[in-house]
């Protein structure tokens, strides 16, 4: 796992996902992090979309990134006491001398793994981590097959202020690579700062899933138990579907043999 967000990235972060992502997810995971009766981590907490508000809203709430760019950004949001709640780590082995009653790792952080190695050791490692009956939820977008097969091209999928008389806009290209089952996208962001214009790419790869796959994957991990989710309302996975929720569940009764979790 090592696409670290860049700087010019997560500086716009915000101002993206929140147009495209607000309405989606937050009601879903907000509520998950709100049911739940102790602690909560977030795995790839990002600039904080959900992090923020839920601390706000009194979870007793952790995360990790991998992106120092991201965290910079998230930490700067919190105050002092509040920032030692984040920290640099990998969902495929943090150490946290914590249970927790549910995990988060939301959209599309799974998808950065490409490795099923590193796939199975991330669910191991989080179901270490999880207090008897404790949860895993994360996501991953069903496959367009159009997309998989012919990709994009330089679609511009934000276009528009970033401050006042500063515009941003960010064009996508996504190449698939089908016998490795990634996609490959570059993302183009141009901006001005006043009368100074600016362009910078980054260069990112998800793995995509298809649902036995995933099942699968599963399976073959420490979870006893789960379920897969169609859409962020609740309903079940059907031919409509374009997401893959995931609810992994710790067996109710503490079953590690393990001695406690470094540091």
């Amino acid at each position: 796992m090592t696409d670290y967000y860049p700087d010019f990235f997560a500086r716009f972060y915000d101002l993206i996902y929140h147009q495209m992502r607000d309405g989606v997810d937050n009601k879903f995971y907000i509520d998950k992090i709100r049911k739940s009766k102790g602690k909560v981590l977030e795995v790839g907490v990002g600039t904080g979309r959900f992090f923020t508000e839920a601390l706000q809203n009194g979870a007793d709430i952790y995360g990790i990134d991998i992106s120092p760019a991201m965290i910079k950004i998230v930490t700067a949001k919190l105050n002092k006491t509040q920032q030692k709640r984040i920290g640099r780590q990998n969902i495929v082995d943090f150490k946290i001398n914590k249970k927790f009653d549910l995990i988060l790792a939301p959209f599309r952080v799974f998808m950065h793994l490409k490795e099923k190695g590193d796939q199975l050791k991330a669910l191991n490692n989080v179901y270490d981590h999880l207090a008897p009956g404790g949860e895993f939820i994360f996501d991953a977008f069903v496959p367009d097959l159009n997309l998989l097969i012919n990709g994009m091209e330089n679609i511009t999928d934000f276009d528009g202020e970033y401050e006042p008389g500063n515009r941003m806009k960010r064009t996508v290209t996504s190449k698939p690579d089908l016998l490795n089952q990634t996609l490959n996208v570059t993302f183009r962001i141009e901006w001005n700062e006043n009368k100074a214009e600016f362009q910078k790419e980054w260069k990112s790869s998800m793995r995509y899933f298809f649902r036995y796959e995933l099942e699968h994957l599963i399976e073959r991990s420490q979870f006893p138990e789960y379920k897969i989710l169609g859409d962020f309302d609740g309903s079940k996975l059907d031919h409509n579907s374009k997401e893959y929720i995931l609810i992994c569940k710790r067996q109710p009764v503490d079953d590690s043999l393990k001695g406690p979790l470094s540091i």
